[in-house]
């Protein structure tokens, strides 16, 4: 049997198509409702409207500690004609107010006499500090809708107005399968070509995150038999089941055919990215039971929830989805996009001067990390081609947006110095966050002219003159600006080679050899201008170097290169090599600086990293890393 065929359509189709395609399946349209105590049912949704059963306070009540009184008996008072009252009572908050009094006078606006009587020194109108009944709830009031998510506030109302049980829909069942021979559960020891199964547990938290109840089961081979026997017996159990698999065209991809043979295949397809080969779906039964097929790449997997499995959920509750606040920023580099799809790209967040400004994190489909760093989502429509650096772009917000006040925002040359640093101020103040953006010294310079961060991490090179960063200054900002440079570190850079250095190299020269694969960083990045530096000094055409075009966007994924003999070196630091456990082969020890506006050494939000780089312990950290010296850190070099 042949896979069904793949077809992109716009996501929002996809989602009313697959809505369409569970209510000719018989799928029922909700869970079913049950009858809960109002204190164990936050986070529920009400299945039928809720009406006030008693009045709120139920009665006429105090609403501060002082004395009861008939407001007309108090008519005179005044601070020079003060009147005094031998008929009140005495009342606390909360307390009924007592037959025949009207008003109640606070505590500290009466003077209580020898004699027993009150002085009271202004008049007082009827019901003053009095709560009526019926203020906050009166009895048969419609209290909460059908459809109604419940908060905390919510069921403390219902109690207050004397309901004690609600009628609320069950927690939807979400049922996870992963599949896949070379997927092993968490925790077993992996050999090569093996992968853990972290997609069933992140799709289970996500499900539990939105309010289900969520099962995984175990790991399912290769075989579109034993998938479909899977699915048949997920469905008997779950309200949405989740079918994780390679969704695409893949040699052991059997999602969508097997969604075709348990039931009916809605959508094979969406035009989103990352995730456009999910599967939407009905698996046959009685009643039949909606199914989401997501691919195996787990960012795709999860915004494939977001976007497809979190709107049905919420739909079989009887709910509006759960939307998340959004932001204007703007946009820290420029970003890409393929016409024809949503593009949903991970973003950090920060505020610079006076905006909130984003920083699009890498985008493939793999790296989880993105997800696990994100503040927001950005889509770029599906009829553009992406945007400028500078440009006002929506962001949706994973974090609170009082969250990023006080996000550095660091934005040029890759450096584990950045990593270690902003653990470091995490640890000290949660509240404090170091988002680095590796896009080479040259576009940070760049992004800090343009007001997009507030340090750019530089290691320029310059050939003409041999001295790093500062003759670059003039050139990008102007001979005008005011601009201050902080050295963080001295880092030896070098090539990383496998354990024992088998080709035996000695240095650059080494790397015109054709029997040599090398790996680069990208163009602007401080390496590759040392790079190319040195072979210029060799008079060396990179063009002769295998692998010259070959580009990474940091020192670690040089050494990942390298340690998995993809390539067998590329240019990094000695810190990267030792985090991989390869050798290295000494080319130059440079500086490592910092690069801000001077107005930014005053400024509250880097206050904190100017304090961490006068640590000893920060130093001390930092040089175990290998490579490094810290003997100038923190140095004003401009």
């Amino acid at each position: 049997m042949t896979s069904p065929f793949v077809s992109d359509i716009p996501a929002d189709q996809a989602r009313w198509v697959w809505s369409e395609a569970s209510a000719a399946a018989g799928c029922p349209p909700r869970v079913d409702a049950v009858v809960l105590p109002v204190r164990e049912a936050v986070g529920r949704v009400t299945a039928e409207s809720v009406w006030a059963s008693r009045s709120s306070p139920a009665f006429d009540s105090a609403a501060m500690d002082g004395i009861a009184v008939r407001a007309a008996e108090t008519v005179g008072a005044t601070e020079s004609t003060p009147l005094l009252l031998d008929d009140f009572a005495l009342v606390d908050t909360g307390d009924p107010l007592p037959t025949g009094y009207d008003a109640v006078v606070m505590r500290e606006h009466v003077h209580h006499m020898p004699d027993g009587r009150a002085e009271l020194r202004a008049a007082v109108p009827p019901y003053q500090h009095v709560r009526s009944i019926g203020e906050d709830i009166s009895a048969t009031e419609l209290l909460l809708p059908e459809g109604h998510r419940l908060r905390p506030v919510d069921i403390a109302a219902c109690a207050a107005a004397g309901v004690v049980e609600l009628m609320v829909r069950r927690k939807p069942r979400v049922v996870i399968i992963p599949t896949g021979d070379e997927i092993r559960p968490v925790g077993t020891e992996l050999a090569p070509g093996e992968i853990a199964d972290t997609n069933s547990m992140m799709l289970a938290a996500q499900a539990v995150e939105v309010g289900c109840d969520a099962r995984t089961t175990g790991i399912v081979a290769d075989d579109p038999d034993l998938i479909t026997a899977a699915v048949r017996e997920a469905a008997t159990d779950a309200d949405l089941v989740i079918l994780i698999a390679g969704s695409s065209a893949g040699r052991d991809d059997y999602t969508a055919r097997v969604v075709a043979a348990a039931g009916s295949l809605a959508v094979h397809g969406v035009a989103v990215r990352p995730g456009h080969p999910v599967v939407l779906g009905t698996v046959a039964g009685n009643p039949a039971t909606p199914i989401l097929g997501a691919p195996g790449y787990p960012v795709s997997a999860a915004l494939t929830f977001d976007i497809f499995a979190a709107p049905m959920l919420a739909a079989l509750e009887g709910a509006s989805p759960r939307e998340r606040p959004a932001t204007t920023a703007r946009l820290a580099r420029k970003l890409a996009s393929a016409i024809g799809s949503d593009d949903w790209v991970r973003v950090r967040l920060g505020r610079v001067g006076g905006d909130v400004v984003a920083t699009p994190l890498p985008r493939a489909a793999g790296v989880l990390t993105s997800l696990v760093r994100a503040d927001g989502l950005l889509v770029v429509p599906a009829g553009l081609e992406g945007h400028h650096a500078g440009e006002q772009v929506r962001v949706e917000l994973l974090r609170g947006l009082a969250d990023v006040e006080r996000t550095i925002v660091a934005i040029g040359s890759h450096d584990l110095v950045l990593d270690v640093a902003a653990s470091a101020l995490r640890a000290a103040d949660p509240l404090i966050t170091l988002a680095s953006s590796n896009v080479g010294s040259l576009g940070g310079l760049v992004a800090l002219r343009d007001g997009l961060c507030h340090l750019a991490g530089s290691h320029l090179l310059d050939p003409a003159t041999g001295e790093y960063t500062l003759p670059y200054l003039d050139r990008i900002f102007g001979p005008d600006a005011e601009l201050a440079v902080v050295r963080l570190v001295h880092r030896d850079q070098g090539l990383l080679v496998a354990p024992g250095n088998p080709l035996g190299l000695t240095g650059i020269a080494d790397l015109t050899r054709p029997d040599l694969r090398y790996v680069n960083r990208q163009r602007g990045a401080g390496t590759r201008v040392l790079l190319d530096h040195e072979l210029g000094k060799l008079d060396v055409d990179p063009t002769t170097i295998s692998g010259y075009s070959r580009e990474e966007h940091t020192h670690l994924g040089v050494a990942a290169a390298v340690a998995a003999g993809r390539a067998d070196t590329g240019l990094g630091i000695q810190a990267a090599a030792r985090a991989f456990g390869l050798d290295f082969v000494p080319v130059a020890r440079e500086p490592y600086d910092l690069v801000l506006r001077a107005t930014g050494l005053d400024d509250e939000v880097l206050a904190p990293l100017w304090a961490l780089l006068r640590q000893t312990d920060f130093h001390n950290e930092v040089e175990k890393l290998g490579g490094y010296s810290c003997a100038e850190t923190g140095r004003r070099i401009r």
